[in-house]
């Protein structure tokens, strides 16, 4: 089969307009940033271990690698959190 002839196709990203909104938010507005700080946690939230009689039954895995936007929502945390360090000259220790 002639390589010139495939059918395969690269799947489409649905999301891309989304990631690419996130990635390009400008943080100007400290009230934003702080917001933005207390809504995106600094951990994965919710991974654990389910046992029953102290064995494992199964594995809860972090919600975050089922985020689709998980890179994008993190990278907007940690833009915030350098908007109020660097620009705002504040404590962010409240936040990590």
């Amino acid at each position: 089969m002639n390589a010139s002839h495939s059918t395969y196709h690269q799947p489409v990203d649905l999301l891309l307009p989304l990631r690419h909104w996130l990635d390009n938010i400008e943080l100007q507005n400290p009230k934003l940033a702080h917001q933005i700080c207390r809504l995106i946690p600094a951990q994965c939230p919710f991974e654990r271990d389910v046992q029953f009689c102290g064995r494992t039954l199964f594995h809860v895995p972090p919600m975050c690698k089922l985020n689709p936007l998980y890179e994008q929502v993190v990278g907007l945390r940690f833009r915030a959190l350098c908007y109020l360090a660097d620009v705002c000259g504040e404590d962010i220790s409240r936040y990590c």
